[in-house]
């Protein structure tokens, strides 16, 4: 089967309850999201982008110490995701993705992290699913709609709330506040910007 892939390396997970762990991330072509904040956009046009076969973007992370790979975009559940999930469980691997969930979804996962966008918001059948719920926050309404969302999860979700890189230093004091008044939030940072790993 063939994706369009727009980029694959091996690294550290920046984000999340999984922030620190080595991970092979494998970057799809396509998004009609449209984040007006994306800081992949490039990834939005899936023409844009080789096709490349799952067999061999298995074999790419066999080549690696990886245990976890990171399906993440653009938009991934733009594709059919069954193929290419079996093939990296079958080699033994743990299988994350990353998803606004505005598209049904397809694969089998081991984690769901999803974040949810006002510019196109998720399917109601995804977001009791996910295992960790990552909401960027652009403006102080954000945390009106991180709770909008928080109320629809699963009781073992995972909540983050995680700043919007180029607005970081204005929300954070926000953010920290609001998640002492709110314990069950996390704090979710872009660690692979600060120490500039992909």
């Amino acid at each position: 089967m063939l994706l369009p892939v727009m980029e694959h390396f091996y690294t550290i997970q920046g984000e999340g309850f999984h922030q620190g762990r080595a991970a092979y991330f494998i970057r799809l072509g396509g998004c009609d999201v449209g984040c007006v904040w994306c800081d992949v956009k490039d990834s939005w046009d899936a023409g844009a982008h080789p096709l490349m076969d799952t067999d061999d973007l298995v074999n790419l992370v066999k080549a690696t110490p990886a245990e976890v790979v990171v399906i993440t975009g653009g938009e991934p559940l733009m594709h059919q995701l069954d193929v290419l999930t079996t093939e990296l469980q079958r080699a033994g691997l743990k299988t994350h993705i990353e998803t606004s969930g505005a598209h049904p979804l397809s694969g089998t996962w081991d984690w769901i992290c999803l974040s949810p966008k006002k510019f196109k918001a998720p399917l109601p059948e995804i977001v009791p699913l996910a295992n960790e719920l990552k909401v960027v926050v652009f403006n102080k309404s954000d945390f009106e709609w991180a709770e909008l969302y928080a109320e629809k999860t699963n009781p073992s979700c995972k909540l983050y709330l995680q700043p919007e890189w180029d607005k970081a230093s204005l929300m954070t004091p926000l953010m920290v506040e609001y998640i002492k008044a709110n314990p069950r939030w996390e704090l979710s940072l872009q660690l692979h910007k600060y120490i500039q790993v992909p």
